[in-house]
């Protein structure tokens, strides 16, 4: 208790010596500072806000967004940020408490999950039990959430930011065609796979908002909601499960390693692929590839092409950043 004390007192100098610098350096620029969480989301605000807003993502890419903890820097982005966009649906707690304990007067914290779908629309499943009180946060995998995302954003934007509405408002039109496209080219590429086929078994269960609207069915998650590794008894039933049903691969997640997915992927008889991204974005910050559009197409044709569907058909579909390069982005590391 004496050294968090110790801790504590000792951060408190610094960060506030940090936010008088950071302040001093932003003192002649007007435009909103914004902060959100994972890279999905990140990415969305990027693409409605562009270069009116000053954008930092605090959750770096390739951790485990459900245990990540913000740093003491962070306190510092938001205690100066004007919004504060989250996911919501308990994904991002710690984060969640330190911007409530940060918030500048006037700030607001958003919390787009709450705001996009009602208790009654909450998913549960084997990763996110309702005993245990969190719903599956993942909302931006269905692309019509993420379109709501990017809604809401453009909303609080012009709320704060009336000078700028046409600027969002245009943004927003043109990253809601590109999902609308998207959307198009996630149903013919799903209608490739054979509907027999058309199941996902994956280590973290980050598709149950998608499935239902594109006519997949999850058939099981590895990881248990405290994050450990699946008993005997679960990996057995699971091994016997993909045998009965015949399915042609199951899915791991670049952000979650797991051996024990090589292993029931052996003693099914079926593919194993390790390369799906949860929430992490392909290739690197300004790349064309390097978006929330980008990581569904990636995922799409991985899935497509272990599944027996065309991963070509997601080819057209534009994958880029409405502003350009979202190499603007703050991005904590």
């Amino acid at each position: 208790m004496h050294r968090i004390r110790f801790l504590v007192l000792f951060l408190l100098p610094i960060i506030a010596a940090a936010c008088a610098a950071t302040a001093e350096e932003n003192a002649g620029d007007s435009r909103l500072r914004v902060v959100s969480t994972v890279s999905p989301i990140t990415n969305i605000v990027y693409n409605i806000g562009g270069d009116r807003i000053i954008l930092s993502g605090i959750v770096p890419e390739g951790v485990n967004s459900h245990t990540f903890e913000p740093a003491p820097s962070d306190a510092i982005k938001l205690s100066q940020a004007d919004l504060v966009f989250l996911n919501g649906l308990n994904l991002e707690l710690p984060s969640l408490r330190l911007a409530k304990a940060n918030l500048k007067e006037g700030a607001e914290i958003v919390q787009l999950g709450e705001l996009t779908i009602t208790p009654d629309e909450y998913i549960y499943d084997f990763s996110f039990p309702k005993e245990a009180g969190n719903p599956n946060p993942h909302l931006w995998t269905n692309p019509i959430y993420a379109l709501k995302y990017a809604e809401i954003v453009r909303d609080k934007l012009i709320e704060r930011d009336p000078a700028n509405a046409d600027y969002y408002r245009a943004n927003y039109e043109a990253f809601a065609k590109r999902i609308a496209d998207l959307d198009e080219a996630i149903k013919a590429t799903t209608a490739s796979i054979p509907e027999s086929q058309r199941k996902l078994l994956t280590y973290h269960d980050s598709f149950a908002y998608f499935a239902p609207r594109y006519g997949y069915e999850v058939i099981g998650a590895i990881q248990p909601a405290d994050f450990s590794e699946p008993s005997a008894q679960e990996v057995a039933a699971l091994i016997d499960q993909l045998r009965a049903e015949q399915v042609p691969a199951i899915f791991g997640s670049e952000v979650f390693p797991s051996p024990v997915l090589d292993q029931i992927g052996r003693e099914a008889g079926v593919s194993y692929v390790d390369t799906l991204r949860d929430d992490d974005l392909p290739g690197e910050p300004g790349d064309p590839n390097h978006s929330y559009i980008g990581l569904m197409v990636y995922d799409l044709k991985i899935m497509a092409g272990a599944l027996g569907g065309d991963p070509s058909l997601m080819d057209g579909v534009d994958v880029s950043n409405i502003p350009g390069p979202d190499n603007a982005v703050e991005q904590t590391q």
